[in-house]
C-alpha cells in the first residue's frame, strides 16, 4: 500500500526539525568511536545486553582467542573494540551463524495481500508475526477491522537457492479475534487464522518477540529490513541502514541503496526488533516534487520501492509495546496479547527452510466424544464438544472488555444454564441483585464463627504460638470437608469473589467486570482449549507418556483462566486440594496474572503506582513483586495457606523465605479486613467448609508461628 502524502509530509517535518542533533551524531560517527555517538546511559544498557545475548557472544567469541569461551572473561578494553568491530559494523566480516539464524527469522515475515470487500486485491504491505497467533503491520496497511477483514497474509513467498519460486501458503487475518491500531504510531495488530487442510501450522513460520527494554540498539549501529516491497518476493536488505537519529516515538536510518517497505520489522545485528518501518524522507526536486530512483518524478503507482529516499523512519518497537500492553482490551483478548511477551519463539535450529505437511496419524474417535490412542499406553480422554462462539468484530477506536454482541451473549447462555451449580451460584447472585439476601450477613457471620472455632476462642490467650499454630492447621485441615475442583468460573466469580456493589474487581489493578462477562469468558477459554486438545490429538502421534501432560500444561499458559492463585500453582506442583482451594483464588485479568508470574510479594521501598506497568497490576522486578491493590487480602490469603498446607511453601529458592513473612504480616496489619473479604470468607464456609481465621480474629495473626508453615 503507498505511503499517503500526509505522511511523507509528517515524516519529512520530523527529520529537517532534527537536522542539527542528527548532524551531530554523523560527525562523532565519522571520528571513529561509536561508543560515544548515543547517550552513556543507552550505551551502558547495550553493552549490557550484548553481554548477555548467545547470538552476540558467539559473534565475538570467534574474533577472539580460540580457547575463550565468551565475552565476559574478556578485558574492558578488549570487549569495546570487539563490540565496535564486530557489533556496530567496522567489520563487515560475520559469522555464518548470524546469516542463518536470519534466515530463520525472515520466516516470520509474509506479504500482506490488501483487498476489497468484494476480495479484489488493491494493494500490498509486509507484515510479520509477533506471536503464534498475532500479526504487526503499519496502520496505512490495515487501517480498520473491516480491511483486515477482507485481507490475508502469504508466507514464503520468495525465491529458492535455485532462483525458482518457492510454493507459498495464504491464511486469513481474523480481526474478529484480535484487531488493535493506532494512527499516529502508525500500526496495526491482527490475529491470523490458522491453518486449513493441507497448510502448515502457522506456529511453524514462527514469531518475534517484541522486547520494551532498552538497549537493543544505539545510534551508529546498522540495522538490517526483511520485506516485500510493492509486494515482490521477500528482500532482505542487510547492514544497509545506519541509525543515525532516535528521539520520542520514531527511529531514523540512512541508506544509499536499500529503502524499507511498509510494516517491515527492523533489526539489529542479534535480530531482535528494534522499529517498525513506515515512511521515509524523500529527495525532491526544485519544485519539491519526490523523485524516483531513475531521477523522474515519482508518483504513487510507482510503488514506495521507486521512490528515491533520503533516509528511512520507522516507529520505535518499545513505543508500540507500551501502547500494546496499557491498552485495555476485553478478557478474551488479553491472552492473545500476553503471549506476545510472556511466550518465546521457537529456537532457529526448530524453524527449518521447508515447512512440514499436516499428515495427522488420527487417533480412534469414539462416539461418545472419548480420544484413544497409544503412546504406548493406551488413554482414553474425554474431550466434550468443542463449540466455536461467535464474535463480533471489533472497532479500533473502540476496543473494551465490556461483550456489545448479544448473540455472543445467547451463544453461551445454553451451556450457562445447563450447568446446574452455575444455574445455583447465579441464582444467588440475582437474589442479591433484587435484595431478597444480604451481601453479607453480619449476625450471622459471627454465629458461624462461634460455632466453627468453639472454646478455641477462650483457649487462644494460654497457648504459645506454636500450639496456636498447631491448632489452626488440624481446624482447618478436619474441616476442609469439601474439597472442590478447579472450577472458577462456578465456583469464584458468580457469589464468593463479588464486592459490595455485586461487581467482579480484579485483586491487583481492581479493573471492573460484570460477574456474567468473566464467566462467559472463562467459557470461551474453556471451549477453545477443548478444540485445542482436539486438534492436537487430531494431528499428532504423541509417542511418550508425558506428553500429554506436557501439552495440557501448555494449554493452560496459553489459554488461562481470569483467575489468580495468591499461592502460585508451581510451588504445589499444581495439586488438589490446593489448586481448587477458594480461600487463595481471587479474579484476576490474565495480564495481571503473567505480570506476576510466580513471584513471592515484596514490599519495594520506593513503590510508586503511577510508575508501574500493565494497567496497576504493580511492580515486578526480578524474584520480586508488589501488587498494585489488594495487599491486605493476598497477605491473609498466603497466611491462610501456610496454616492449611504447612511445609508446601520455600521448598524452592525461587519461593518465600522466612524474612518476607514480616512483608505479609505488615500488610496484614496496613490493610485490615474489608467488607468483601468478610464476605469471601462466610461464602467459602458455606462452599468447602473452613475458614480464614486472620479474617475472622485479625489480632490473632501476632500471636501465631507462621514460620512452622514454611518448607
Amino acid at each position: 500500500m503507498a505511503i499517503t502524502y500526509q505522511l511523507i509530509q509528517e515524516t519529512t517535518a520530523r527529520y529537517k526539525q532534527r537536522h542539527h542533533e542528527r548532524e551531530q551524531h554523523l560527525s562523532e560517527m565519522e571520528a571513529g568511536n561509536l561508543l560515544n555517538v548515543d547517550t552513556p546511559e543507552r550505551v551502558r544498557k547495550r553493552l549490557e545486553r550484548i553481554a548477555n545475548h548467545p547470538l552476540a557472544v558467539r559473534t565475538m567469541a570467534e574474533e577472539s582467542q580460540p580457547e575463550v569461551a565468551g565475552v565476559k572473561i574478556l578485558s574492558p578494553e578488549n570487549f569495546n573494540r570487539l563490540v565496535q568491530e564486530r557489533i556496530l559494523g567496522q567489520n563487515d566480516l560475520m559469522s555464518v551463524s548470524y546469516l542463518e539464524y536470519g534466515l530463520s527469522v525472515s520466516r516470520s515475515i509474509g506479504r500482506i495481500l490488501i483487498r476489497s470487500n468484494s476480495n479484489r486485491l488493491v494493494g500490498y504491505g509486509t507484515g510479520f508475526m509477533v506471536s503464534p497467533r498475532l500479526l504487526l503491520t503499519n496502520n496505512h496497511v490495515l487501517s480498520n477491522a473491516r480491511q483486515a477483514g477482507f485481507s490475508l497474509i502469504e508466507f514464503n513467498y520468495q525465491s529458492g537457492v535455485g532462483g525458482q519460486m518457492l510454493q507459498s501458503y495464504t491464511y486469513e487475518l481474523d480481526p474478529a479475534t484480535f484487531f488493535l491500531t493506532d494512527k499516529f504510531l502508525d500500526f496495526s495488530l491482527v490475529a491470523v487464522k490458522d491453518s486449513s487442510s493441507g497448510q502448515p501450522l502457522l506456529g511453524t513460520f514462527g514469531w518475534n518477540r517484541l522486547i520494551e527494554e532498552e538497549g537493543k540498539a544505539i545510534l551508529g549501529e546498522y540495522v538490517n529490513i526483511i520485506q516485500h516491497p510493492s509486494g515482490q518476493p521477500k528482500q532482505l536488505a542487510l547492514r544497509e541502514n545506519r541509525l543515525v537519529d532516535l528521539f520520542d516515538d520514531f527511529l531514523h536510518y540512512q541508506t544509499d541503496t536499500a529503502p524499507g517497505s511498509s510494516g517491515s520489522p527492523v533489526f539489529n545485528d542479534q535480530w531482535e526488533v528494534v522499529g517498525l518501518h513506515h515512511s521515509g524522507v524523500p529527495k525532491k526536486d526544485e519544485q519539491g516534487r519526490i523523485l524516483a530512483t531513475d531521477g523522474q518524478v515519482w508518483t504513487p503507482e510507482l510503488g514506495e520501492d521507486k521512490v528515491a529516499w533520503e533516509a528511512n523512519e520507522g516507529i520505535r518497537i518499545s513505543r508500540i509495546v507500551k501502547h500494546v500492553k496499557q491498552h485495555n482490551l476485553s478478557l478474551t483478548q488479553r491472552p492473545l496479547r500476553d503471549e506476545m511477551f510472556d511466550r518465546l519463539p521457537l529456537p532457529p535450529e526448530v524453524i527449518k527452510e521447508e515447512t512440514p505437511k499436516i499428515s495427522p496419524k488420527l487417533p480412534n474417535l469414539a462416539s461418545d466424544g472419548s480420544v484413544t490412542w497409544t503412546i504406548p499406553l493406551l488413554l482414553s480422554v474425554r474431550l466434550g464438544e468443542a463449540a466455536t462462539p461467535s464474535v463480533p468484530v471489533p472497532q479500533p477506536d473502540n476496543l473494551s472488555s465490556k461483550p456489545t454482541d448479544s448473540s455472543r451473549q445467547d451463544d453461551t447462555q445454553w451451556d450457562i444454564e445447563s450447568d446446574p451449580e452455575l444455574a445455583k451460584e447465579l441464582q444467588i447472585l440475582e437474589q442479591a441483585r433484587r435484595g431478597t439476601i444480604p451481601y453479607y450477613d453480619e449476625a450471622g457471620d459471627r454465629t458461624e464463627q462461634d460455632n466453627y472455632y468453639g472454646n478455641l476462642i477462650d483457649k487462644v490467650s494460654s497457648l504459645n504460638s506454636r500450639e496456636l499454630f498447631k491448632q489452626l492447621k488440624d481446624l482447618l485441615r478436619t474441616t476442609h470437608t469439601k474439597l472442590l475442583p478447579y472450577k472458577p468460573r462456578v465456583h469464584l466469580y458468580p457469589w464468593v469473589d463479588i464486592q459490595p456493589d455485586l461487581k467482579i474487581r480484579s485483586i491487583y489493578s481492581q479493573l471492573e467486570f460484570e460477574p456474567e462477562q468473566i464467566v462467559r469468558e472463562d467459557l470461551q477459554i474453556e471451549q477453545e482449549r477443548t478444540a485445542r486438545l482436539q486438534e492436537l490429538v487430531r494431528s499428532e502421534s504423541l509417542g511418550r507418556t508425558f506428553q500429554l501432560s506436557e501439552q495440557l500444561d501448555l494449554l493452560e499458559a496459553e489459554l488461562p483462566y481470569n483467575c489468580e492463585h495468591v499461592v502460585p500453582q508451581s510451588w504445589f506442583q499444581k495439586r488438589e486440594p490446593m489448586k481448587g482451594d477458594l480461600h487463595h483464588l481471587f479474579a484476576c485479568e490474565p495480564a495481571c496474572n503473567s505480570f506476576r508470574g510466580n513471584t513471592p510479594f515484596y514490599d519495594f521501598p520506593d513503590f510508586e503506582v503511577e510508575e508501574t506497568i500493565r494497567s496497576n497490576c504493580g511492580k515486578s522486578e526480578g524474584n520480586k513483586f508488589e501488587p498494585g491493590n489488594g495487599k491486605g487480602e493476598v497477605a491473609r490469603a498466603t497466611l491462610y495457606f501456610l496454616l492449611r498446607y504447612p511445609e508446601q511453601i520455600d521448598n524452592r529458592s525461587n519461593e518465600y523465605e522466612a524474612q518476607r513473612l514480616e512483608t505479609l504480616l505488615k500488610w496484614h496489619q496496613d490493610y485490615p479486613v474489608n467488607e468483601h473479604e468478610k464476605h469471601r470468607n462466610m461464602a467459602i464456609y458455606k462452599k468447602q467448609g473452613n475458614r480464614n481465621p486472620l479474617i475472622d480474629f485479625p489480632e490473632w495473626a501476632d500471636k501465631i508461628e507462621f514460620r512452622l508453615g514454611l518448607g
